[in-house]
């Protein structure tokens, strides 16, 4: 699972670090509390993997059961849901076309993907809010 966050603008995102997904402790969810923390997150978007018809099926509801739990462990932090149809594919012909291929992709698609969610987001974001005067 990857991990990215934003400057403080909040404007570019960059990656931070990959995570090993963690059923049966939940190790993952504890090191995602301290990173919230730690980088003084104000909020946490979660990858939504939805069909390719839009519609949610087991994946979409196992990452909404996660971004729940999730958001009981940093509340009041808000948790959101974004949509992340195609980001993998997408990210790993990126990395493919750049030369990055094999075992070195596999070790980064889903750092570049969390980038990209983010990126996508805060982009989608920024255009639906309203500029503020002072930077008009």
């Amino acid at each position: 699972m990857g991990v990215a966050l934003s400057d403080p603008a909040p404007f570019l995102a960059t990656p931070l670090v990959t995570l090993q997904r963690d059923q049966k402790n939940g190790s993952d969810l504890t090191e995602l509390v301290r990173l919230v923390a730690e980088h003084e997150v104000v909020e946490v978007v979660v990858g939504l993997p939805k069909t390719l018809a839009g519609r949610h099926g087991p994946a979409a509801e196992a990452a909404t059961a996660y971004a729940a739990a999730l958001a009981e462990r940093i509340a009041p932090v808000p948790v959101r849901l974004s949509d992340e149809r195609l980001t993998t594919v997408v990210v790993s012909r990126v990395l493919a076309q750049r030369g990055v291929k094999g075992k070195k992709q596999r070790a980064v698609v889903d750092q570049a993907a969390a980038v990209e969610i983010l990126q996508s987001w805060l982009d989608a974001r920024a255009h639906s809010v309203p500029a503020r005067k002072d930077e008009a």
